[in-house]
């Protein structure tokens, strides 16, 4: 008489599955990490690895051997539901107007964790010989490399998301580098699948595998004309009905079965399935499938695939030699990934915290990667403990990702980002604007015409007239004490409104700020900041150095040569020399250099860094050329005089040129190329006529 069916115990398991994973990745969400990483650790604490180790072994109670197989089937079903939602939620649009850095970015990902899984196979065949012996050394050392290579799509997209990051450049390379991964990724792990052979202690016939190019070609000429026909209904109707979802997941249920059918996994027929889904207009029909089953795959099945690989993983007991095969298992992955993404980031020009934040990010391995695992484990290719191990690197990738990607991008420079993004996508105008500090009855008009040239034609673009005059402390008792200080406060207004006018004249916008402080300096910064400054003027030392600390923007400070007489010297179309050195000041040196050639149609005369380098000297051609190329009057020196210096802060001049421009950039700023510097500058100012 065949055993009864625990139902009974089955229920009480999936509740306390669901309650702890709740519980679990709320605080993980928390702890600002993705809340399905909190669910994946419920599960191995449900497992060997926590619960089973407490006396009475509370594990194999609450999941008795009998109750397991049907578990492992309710896991199997929340696979084949994920990965249709993976395969969805795959979209190669995003990879438009990035495709060569998506493409380089994920090959090199790819390839160096890949070869470097593969060495590391090689050695690790020794002691993790496959329980399938059938396996053979070459499939073993492919899989291990096929597992390094994997980067999470779906958690990548939400960690992203969750940080608002999906409109800024670095999320938008980061997605589509991800996603290109995913379609290289997938198909290198069908393809060693396949050479794996089928699962341990399985019968299929080899020949089946030879099916796989046919049903390929039955997905895309075949299935996706039909799932069109769909879309075209759900237009139709204006919802999803039962009817529409019942065919697709009768679809994909069909193709879970071809693909494991065909010796390779059903996981793959479930991707390829969403995959194939049609894009055009299914936006709204795509939103309520995921809607409808991320509700059942996310709250109940999931966990219980996390339960049940969390029951065959045990943290305690990783073999002998876990004290050198984890780290090296680690350092694979995490080296491999990094390394690869970062080298291909910066060969296509990416900036070096950039370049780092993608390295970090395609680190990120979370569910897809425990799938994979699974799979390898299934097919009889891993034993417990490397199944363990690897589990152990899947976590740990994906914890690792929010803190160090805060390490290697400051929040400071994300949240320009965001800003930035959040403003184009609302089709707000970023305005450049100058903040001018006037001092006291400042009367050298310099700083001022440095500001109009430095915005030039652009629009839309603000010149910010400020002043801030020192606040004395108070000794009276009645009354303010301030009749000097409010007397002044009214002449400063008056002459920098009379500034205002002169540059309204000429058609650029201006503002007069005029404010009394104890603390100038602070008061200047804080000011600079509100009114979201691109470049601040000053031409006082001892409020240049207090200022730099505190603003986000660039910062240049005005000095003369004792010899020379600025008023005089910076007039209409200055010339204008930039000492070529290398670092982030230099970069921003050569910026204002540029947009102040372009704002006076002026002439700009570009020195070679001290150094006498070879690389110095090509940085400096290369910014001649690109400035010639947008059109601008630009030179290598050839000794002349000229009417004012832009130099990197700390550079010392060299005591000939009238005017020096000190130029401070602001803070977290990449350093470029001078040629994408040049372009990235120029881009952005109206074309010369």
């Amino acid at each position: 008489m065949p055993k009864a069916v625990p139902f009974a115990e089955i229920f009480l398991a999936i509740a306390v599955i669901v309650v702890a994973a709740r519980i679990t990745g709320a605080l993980f969400q928390r702890m600002h990490q993705p809340a399905v990483v909190g669910e994946i650790v419920a599960g191995l604490l449900l497992g060997a690895t926590a619960l089973g180790r407490l006396p009475g072994h509370p594990t194999e109670h609450l999941f008795p051997t009998d109750s397991r197989p049907f578990l492992k089937a309710i896991a199997a079903l929340g696979l084949v539901l994920f990965m249709f939602i993976v395969g969805l939620e795959l979209d190669l649009k995003v990879i438009r107007g990035q495709e060569r850095l998506a493409t380089s970015v994920s090959l090199a990902s790819i390839a160096l964790p890949f070869g470097g899984g593969i060495l590391l196979g090689l050695a690790l065949y020794t002691t993790h010989r496959p329980p399938d012996t059938t396996q053979s050394k070459i499939a073993f050392a492919l899989f291990i490399g096929a597992a390094m290579s994997i980067t999470a799509f779906p958690v990548l997209a939400r960690i992203l998301a969750d940080r608002g990051m999906l409109r800024t450049p670095l999320g938008a390379a980061a997605l589509a580098s991800a996603a290109v991964d995913d379609v290289i990724a997938w198909s290198l792990l069908a393809v060693v699948v396949a050479i794996a052979g089928p699962s341990a202690g399985g019968g299929e016939p080899q020949w089946h595998i030879w099916l796989t190019l046919p049903y390929l070609v039955a997905m895309v000429v075949l299935v996706r004309p039909l799932l069109k026909r769909i879309v075209a209904k759900y237009n139709e109707v204006g919802r999803l009905t039962p009817d529409l979802l019942a065919v697709i997941l009768v679809g994909l249920l069909l193709s879970s079965y071809a693909t494991d059918w065909l010796g390779i996994h059903y996981i793959f027929g479930a991707f390829l399935f969403g995959a194939v889904m049609p894009r055009e207009g299914a936006a709204a029909m795509f939103h309520q499938i995921l809607e409808r089953l991320e509700q059942v795959s996310v709250l109940l099945l999931l966990p219980v695939f996390f339960v049940v690989t969390g029951l065959a993983v045990d943290f305690w007991h990783m073999g002998s030699n876990w004290y050198w095969q984890l780290p090296a298992i680690l350092g694979v992955a995490i080296a491999g990934k990094f390394i690869g993404a970062f080298t291909a980031s910066r060969l296509q020009g990416v900036p070096r915290p950039r370049s780092a934040a993608i390295g970090v990010l395609m680190n990120t391995r979370g569910l897809t990667e425990i799938v994979i695992l699974t799979v390898g484990q299934q097919k009889g290719i891993l034993d417990a403990e490397l199944f363990s191990m690897l589990v152990f690197m899947a976590v740990f990738t994906t914890l690792m990702t929010g803190p160090l990607l805060r390490v290697v991008y400051s929040d400071r420079r994300l949240a320009r980002d965001v800003a930035d993004a959040e403003k184009a996508a609302l089709g707000a105008p970023q305005a450049y604007r100058v903040v001018v500090a006037t001092p006291p009855d400042q009367t050298d008009p310099t700083p001022v015409r440095i500001a109009r040239d430095l915005l030039g034609s652009e629009r839309p673009a603000e010149l910010v007239l400020a002043q801030i005059r020192p606040l004395a402390t108070p000794t009276l008792e009645v009354g303010s004490g301030l009749t000097l200080e409010l007397s002044e406060f009214a002449a400063s207004a008056e002459r920098l409104e009379a500034l205002r006018r002169e540059a309204a004249q000429s058609d650029l916008p201006a503002v007069t700020l005029v404010r009394m402080s104890q603390n100038p300096a602070a008061e200047l910064a804080t000011m600079a900041n509100d009114v979201e400054a691109n470049v601040v003027v000053i031409d006082d030392a001892a409020t240049h150095h207090d200022v730099v600390e505190m603003v986000t923007c660039q910062v240049i400070l005005v000095s003369t040569n004792a010899a020379g007489s600025s008023a005089q010297a910076y007039g209409e179309q200055p010339r204008v020399l930039l000492s070529m050195e290398a670092g982030r000041d230099a970069d921003a040196a050569a910026e204002i250099a540029l947009r102040l050639v372009a704002g006076s149609r002026g002439e700009l005369v570009v020195r070679e860094a001290t150094s006498a380098a070879r690389s110095d000297e090509r940085r400096a051609a290369s910014m001649v050329a690109a400035a010639q190329k947008a059109g601008l009057n630009a030179s290598m020196d050839d000794g002349r005089s000229a009417d004012v210096a832009v130099m990197a802060n700390g550079t010392r001049p060299d005591g000939i040129t009238p005017v020096h421009l000190h130029v401070t950039a602001e803070q977290d700023r990449d350093v470029l190329s001078p040629d994408r510097l040049a372009a990235g500058v120029l881009s952005k100012l109206p074309a010369r006529t």
